[in-house]
C-alpha cells in the first residue's frame, strides 16, 4: 500500500511539468498594436477599465525566440532576434485574420500567454518551423550564442 501511495504522490509531483505543455484556451479577434519581439505581441484591450492602458502584451506559449538589442548575449542573438521580430511582423503583414487564443497570465503577470492565430495558422508554430524559435516550457533556457 505504501508503495502505491508513494507512486501516485510521485506522478501528482512530476504531472504538472508535463501538463504545462498543453493549454487550452479561448480564441477571440484582436486588433494588433505592435510587435514587441519575436515571440511577444501586443493587442488593443478595450475592456480594461480606467486607469489601466487599453493595451496588453501576449507572450506565445511554449517558445523562446533569441533576444534583440541590449537584451541579447552576443552579436548573433542580437541578429537572430531582430530576424525573429522581422519575421513576425512579416507574417502578421501578410494576414486577413488576426486571432489570439488567451491562455493564462505568464509567470511576471504583466503579459498574457497564448499563441496568434494568422489566418489560421499557428504563429507559434510558424517560428519553430522556420527556426526562429525553440520550444520552451520554462525549464533552464539553452543559450543562442553559441
Amino acid at each position: 500500500m505504501k508503495k502505491i501511495i508513494t507512486i501516485i504522490l510521485l506522478a501528482m509531483c512530476i504531472t504538472p511539468a508535463f501538463a504545462q505543455k498543453e493549454k487550452s484556451g479561448v480564441t477571440y479577434d484582436v486588433v494588433l498594436t505592435r510587435v514587441i519581439d519575436g515571440d511577444t505581441i501586443a493587442f488593443q484591450a478595450n475592456w480594461l477599465p480606467d486607469p489601466l492602458k487599453k493595451e496588453l502584451s501576449l507572450r506565445v506559449f511554449g517558445v523562446d525566440t533569441p533576444e534583440k538589442g541590449f537584451r541579447a548575449k552576443c552579436p548573433s542573438e542580437d541578429a537572430r532576434g531582430q530576424a525573429a521580430s522581422a519575421f513576425t511582423k512579416a507574417q502578421i503583414s501578410a494576414s486577413q485574420k488576426r486571432q489570439i487564443i488567451l491562455m493564462d497570465w505568464d509567470k511576471y503577470g504583466g503579459r498574457v500567454l497564448g499563441d496568434l492565430i494568422l489566418d489560421g495558422k499557428s504563429l507559434r508554430q510558424m517560428l519553430i518551423a522556420n527556426g526562429y524559435a525553440r520550444e520552451y516550457y520554462g525549464e533552464a533556457k539553452t543559450p543562442w550564442c553559441e
